[in-house]
């Protein structure tokens, strides 16, 4: 059952950041930009408005592989920062 509510918690945040993805990149088609200038503007976007939907993510992928202490707050770290990317 855990491992269920866990799968259902990554799917939801999964969509939830492809909706964001979408939404940034909207906004950048907005603004005219093209480039490195729209890639800066499509990072910053994300970032910010993922990273507590990409940290529940990576968390619930922890708590899957059942990590703690340091090991857990390493994997965490490198999750969030290739969901930024």
């Amino acid at each position: 059952m855990k491992t269920w509510i866990s799968l259902i918690a990554l799917t939801l945040a999964t969509l939830s950041g492809a909706a964001q993805a979408a939404d940034c990149q909207a906004q950048a088609a907005e603004k005219k930009l093209a480039g490195a200038a729209k890639n800066s503007f499509v990072k910053k976007c994300e970032r910010e408005s993922g990273a507590g939907d990409a940290g529940a993510a990576c968390d619930a992928k922890a708590a899957e592989k059942k990590l703690a202490g340091a090991a857990k707050n390493s994997f965490v770290k490198k999750c969030v920062a290739d969901a930024a990317k």
